[in-house]
């Protein structure tokens, strides 16, 4: 390495958030922030609950579905689902940032 790697170079200097930002966009950052709305919002309805009977908790793995669906093969826990909502927003925070990218690229090759 010749020590010119301007891409870690830049990055060091940066918060987390605008990395981020510029990986994901700004429409997966909003995407991001509404399914940990949705969670803490959930997680919130389903602890204050005591008849145990809430449904709350399908309102985040209906919006970080496909993947947060893998909650069904996963054991019946409330880590589990948090862990199947935070993979389900990440798969598609990531395909929305690709998206993003493809979007306002346009015709231009890489």
């Amino acid at each position: 390495m010749t020590g010119t790697d301007t891409d870690t170079d830049s990055d060091s200097g940066r918060s987390v958030l605008r990395r981020l930002r510029d990986h994901v966009g700004v429409v997966g950052l909003g995407y991001l922030v509404v399914c940990a709305v949705l969670l803490a919002w959930a997680l919130v309805v389903t602890i204050g609950d005591s008849s145990d009977e809430s449904m709350a908790g399908v309102i985040p793995l209906l919006a970080t579905a496909p993947a947060s669906l893998v909650l069904l093969a996963l054991p019946d826990n409330i880590v589990m689902a948090v862990i199947a909502v935070a993979l389900g927003a990440a798969v598609n925070t990531a395909i929305i940032g690709w998206c993003t990218r493809a979007l306002r690229r346009g015709d231009r090759p890489d």
